[in-house]
């Protein structure tokens, strides 16, 4: 092997995405289950529930709300820095398909969607007095069409993204790849929860299994062609 292609072999790779994806799907996991601490245990409300009982929780557990929003906003962070990550890494395995373009483009969708959510979710848990009811339900509603069916699908269409490849060019595991094209498939559909309440059920499969896949597939993906079996560089 050549200094060039020894260089080339080991030139920076960027953060480890299984890596990043750990901490995506920490924070996301904390977002649920820490602000009922400060809650006695009550869990962030759905804004399909009646406006007084969405009402009740956000203008009486602010610092769950106020939890639930920086979680959700640092789950963002590494998310974006993910499919940055990622997309260089399938152009540099060589991949030519749309495959990265669309998983760069529903990765940034999804971190920029879900850091806007928890945003205005952080926004919503400040110590504002005379906040109308049917405001913050309606804050409500926009929290979970951004951070709940819009974060899911760009989570799926970035699944889909490094999926597709994969399966084609055999970067890893053959049924991994097709769990994450079902994956990325549901998360798609869930955005008929938009019209089909009782589809809502399709919201926290996108979002937990989608980002518990992003794991597995960022410690699995080849770091460059030597890596790949059958495929040589270039």
């Amino acid at each position: 092997m050549t200094e060039i292609e020894t260089a080339r072999r080991h030139r920076p790779d960027g953060p480890n995405p299984g890596v990043l994806a750990i901490v995506s799907l920490a924070l996301t996991i904390a977002s649920v289950l820490v602000p009922p601490l400060f809650a006695a245990g009550a869990f962030f409300p759905s804004p399909l529930g009646s406006t007084d009982a969405v009402n009740h929780y956000l203008s009486g557990h602010r610092d769950a709300v106020t939890a639930t929003g920086f979680l959700a906003f640092a789950a963002s962070v590494p998310l974006g820095i993910y499919a940055a990550t990622t997309y260089a890494r399938l152009l540099r395995l060589g991949v030519r398909v749309p495959g990265p373009n669309i998983a760069y483009f529903g990765g940034i969708a999804a971190s920029v969607l879900l850091s806007i959510s928890g945003l205005l979710t952080w926004a919503i848990g400040q110590p504002v007095t005379g906040q109308s009811p049917a405001l913050l339900h309606t804050l409500d509603y926009i929290v979970y069409a951004l951070g709940g069916v819009g974060f899911v699908g760009g989570l799926g269409l970035l699944v889909a993204g490094i999926a597709v490849p994969t399966l084609i060019l055999r970067l890893a595991p053959r049924w991994l790849a097709w769990v994450g094209l079902v994956l990325a498939a549901l998360s798609e559909l869930s955005f008929l929860a938009l019209v089909l309440p009782p589809l809502t059920f399709l919201l926290p499969i996108g979002r937990f299994l989608g980002l518990a896949w992003l794991l597995a597939i960022g410690f699995l993906l080849p770091r460059n062609r030597h890596d790949v079996p059958g495929r040589e560089s270039k």
